[in-house]
């Protein structure tokens, strides 16, 4: 049986973070992802947004760690050459009941150390972006876009350049928790045990299953898992847009909103549906949602003006009608497993947050 230093299970853009942070601290590091390339899932199936750090509980993880994650993110770009734009965006009211939850969201926002928004009335947010429907709106001039591909091959190399290893088509597939680390069942053309005197569970949508797997591992300990699919739709023309354009938030997520990729081409989403199963088809029949939903603040779409894009599944940890839920980082003090640290409902802002998440697991680990 092979025995290593640090295992992280998972080469989405929170693992390949992990990896680069435990790698930096001098500690020996293998990840091992079950597909046969990095960041296939949730990390690649997303807006692509930095977000400013506005919307959520204050004092939570996702507040905390989106907010420092931000102040970290930019620089790293600047300094690794990754592709991003701080292109702003605007949260628009399209009814003047509308107008106080704008106020509300600023004073969250401030309470979360977001302090540089600031509301815009019609005839402002029409100057800047002229076919915009609203009567108000926020401006987050912090909230950009990033090329999530160029942030999780820059993780990768820097982990790669201090000594970290990468096995791709290395599925987990079981373990147990042994009293000279966690072991761990690694299938794939060349099946193999390995134990590690600490393992980073960052499986995202398989995480509950990595941990459930592991014998020894308290059974309570693992939360549910419920799965909130998120639909996109392309704009079949050219974005009338510079900013990105969010409504004001709804259940389980932010909205129908507008985004850009770098190349300034459009798209929308996510929408939220509930899944029991792993599923990425684009579901056709919610494009008439769409439309509505676009409508209330893009009145100028036009009919066949949308194109089927892609979808991706956020883990989350409350189900329909529950409240939202927070990340979840699972250290020995709450699971009473010496080394392993689960990593659970890496959501949105996951992306966002990477940074200052891996800082958190790195002194988690450290303790372990």
């Amino acid at each position: 049986m092979e025995r290593v230093d640090c295992v992280v299970i998972g080469a989405g853009v929170v693992g390949l973070a992990c990896a680069r942070a435990l790698a930096l601290a001098g500690r020996e590091v293998i990840v091992l992802e079950s597909a046969g390339a990095i960041g296939t899932e949730t990390s690649s199936r997303n807006s692509e947004v930095i977000h400013a750090g506005i919307y959520y509980p204050p004092g939570s993880q996702k507040a905390r760690l989106c907010v420092e994650g931000k102040q970290l993110l930019y620089p790293y770009c600047e300094r690794h050459g990754v592709r991003h734009r701080r292109c702003g965006k605007l949260i628009v009211a399209t009814t003047s009941a509308q107008v106080a939850t704008l106020h509300k969201i600023q004073a969250h926002a401030a309470d979360n150390g977001v302090h540089d928004l600031r509301l815009l009335d019609a005839a402002e947010a029409k100057a800047s972006e002229p076919e915009l429907n609203c009567v108000a709106a926020l401006h987050s001039p912090s909230t950009g876009i990033i090329d999530s591909h160029g942030l999780m091959l820059a993780f990768q190399g820097e982990a790669e350049d201090h000594g970290a290893m990468l096995a791709l088509h290395s599925p987990v597939t079981g373990g147990e928790i042994a009293s000279t680390g966690i072991v761990l069942d690694v299938g794939g053309a060349e099946p193999m045990r390995i134990c590690a005197r600490t393992v980073v569970n960052s499986a995202g949508l398989m995480a509950q299953r990595v941990a459930a797997g592991l014998r020894g591992f308290p059974p309570e300990k693992v939360p549910p898992c419920h799965y909130a699919k998120g639909n996109y739709y392309s704009l079949a023309a050219r974005s009338p847009f510079t900013h990105l354009i969010y409504p004001v938030p709804e259940a389980a997520g932010l909205g129908v909103h507008l985004t850009l990729d770098l190349a300034g081409q459009a798209r929308f989403g996510p929408d939220v549906e509930w899944i029991a199963e792993i599923d990425y088809d684009v579901d056709l029949r919610r494009a008439d949602g769409f439309y509505r939903a676009i409508r209330d603040y893009w009145p100028g779409l036009k009919d066949g003006q949308l194109a089927p894009g892609y979808a991706g599944i956020r883990p989350k940890l409350g189900g329909p009608e529950q409240p939202a839920s927070d990340f979840l980082i699972q250290g020995p003090l709450e699971h009473g497993v010496p080394g392993l640290v689960n990593l659970f409902g890496i959501e949105s802002p996951g992306l966002t947050a990477s940074l200052a998440l891996a800082e958190r697991v790195v002194q988690i680990a450290g303790k372990a």
